[in-house]
């Protein structure tokens, strides 16, 4: 992107304000090193030792902690529980300058976490090891889905756009059910001039009048038929959303269709280690603050292909990006062209 345009777009994101709606997880990395292993006494089992331990949000909380590195204000809204790991992820959000006053507390529902024993190898790096899920796998009740309603409506005056970031798998358990996605199509039609976009990992065709970034896997999943070619597969996606279309294809980059073309993305080449974990999210971070910004569609994937760029590089953690860092890949993206 040239230079000037994109300064001036990452120059309004202080003034962007966005809701994050969906399901927040607490990321929990618990590092273990190998040459304290211990055997229990009482089962024979490894004991494996914790020598450090680190939490960030996730799930929709890593949008906002992308959101919140971009210098964008941003809003949470999901249910946590009213627990432990509930106190952590609010005071991960809290810290890095994420608005979680709406967040919805409730004593009958877990926190989401993810739990991910970390291996500390002999070169300081480390390696991920198998992971502990806790999730809510009973239907979320009526009356924390109407809060969810109460306070989207609340909030949503005030607001530039509202990222849905539906996490759960298990249908109507996690907090972008029915219900909220018809409130939040019926909120999209009613303020045409703010973003509505929507993330989901297994329902993004059920989403109506909001932009929707499915990766191909997704979208495949969607439609019930992944041999499609790709501009059958976005005119398909067009037409159930009723919005643009942002296509994420790793390697290859974003494909955006806006009802009539499709605009071709290339990813910034990336060389040495990589860690594509939350990528999806930053890219989603990076689109949706450069919409706000006034970037039109395809400067606002070139933006989200940028801040992912940086955040891949970032390894055994969730990362995030600066405008510092997405002008530097930038520039470096010039000098490889």
């Amino acid at each position: 992107m040239e230079r000037r345009r994109l300064k001036d777009i990452l120059s309004r994101f202080s003034s962007v304000r966005l809701l994050v709606l969906g399901d927040y997880f607490l990321d929990q990395y618990l590092v273990t090193d190998a040459q304290l292993a211990e055997i229990s006494i009482e089962t024979g089992l490894e004991a494996r030792q914790v020598v450090a331990v680190r939490t960030s949000p996730g799930a929709a909380g890593t949008v906002c902690a992308n959101l919140a590195a971009l210098g964008v204000k941003t809003e949470a809204l999901g249910i946590i529980g009213e627990d432990g790991n509930g106190f952590e992820l609010m005071k991960e959000l809290e810290s890095r300058g994420i608005g979680a006053r709406f967040m919805v507390r409730a004593a009958g529902r877990f926190t989401p976490t993810y739990t991910k024993p970390m291996k500390r190898l002999g070169d300081g790096r480390e390696m991920e090891m198998e992971r502990l899920d806790i999730k809510n796998r009973v239907p979320t009740p009526l009356v924390l889905q109407n809060e969810v309603i109460a306070r989207l409506a609340a909030v949503v005056e005030s607001v530039d756009g509202v990222i849905a970031g539906d996490q759960v798998e298990e249908d109507e358990c996690g907090v972008v059910t029915r219900l909220v996605r018809e409130e939040l199509a019926r909120l999209a039609g009613r303020y045409p001039r703010k973003v509505f976009f929507a993330d989901s990992r297994a329902r993004v065709g059920l989403f109506s009048q909001l932009m929707i970034k499915p990766n191909e896997k997704e979208a495949g999943r969607a439609l019930g038929a992944e041999d499609l070619g790709e501009g059958e597969l976005l005119r398909r996606l067009y037409a159930l959303a009723g919005r643009p279309v942002y296509l994420t294809r790793g390697e290859r980059g974003i494909a955006v269709f806006d009802g009539k073309v499709v605009h071709d993305c290339p990813a910034v080449p990336v060389t040495g280690p990589i860690d594509i974990v939350g990528a999806g999210d930053s890219a989603t971070a990076g689109i949706v603050s450069a919409l706000c910004a006034g970037a039109n569609l395809q400067e606002a994937a070139e933006i989200g292909n940028l801040v992912a760029s940086v955040t891949i590089r970032k390894i055994g953690t969730t990362g995030t990006a600066s405008p510092a860092e997405v002008e530097k890949a930038n520039e470096e993206l010039g000098e490889c062209l």
